[in-house]
């Protein structure tokens, strides 16, 4: 029984690692309008977020770790990943492209 149980353990973590990469993908596309690092917010003009129903528009997201923010500036075109997290519409992933 305890060989099954291990291997059921392992299962659950691998699926709920394989979640937490899902949720960090970018999935989206927009500009950033703004930076506010001090506040840990970016303001992005961004195509719709479909895992939030979320039409194109021009909003302020926080974001879930300062270091996304580093290298990012008005301007620039990324590639993010936005998830409601208490509350609040937070970008988990963000990547600038060319």
């Amino acid at each position: 029984m305890k060989p099954l149980a291990t291997l059921l353990l392992g299962l659950a973590a691998a699926a709920s690692a394989l979640s937490w990469a899902q949720a960090q993908t970018p999935d989206a596309e927009g500009e950033v309008t703004k930076v506010d690092a001090a506040a840990g917010r970016v303001t992005l003009r961004h195509t719709g977020v479909k895992n939030l129903d979320m039409p194109p528009m021009t909003m302020a997201f926080r974001v879930g770790e300062p270091r996304l923010l580093q290298g990012v500036a008005a301007g620039d075109h990324v590639r993010f990943a936005a998830r409601k997290v208490g509350g609040s519409y937070t970008v988990v992933a963000l990547v600038k492209t060319p």
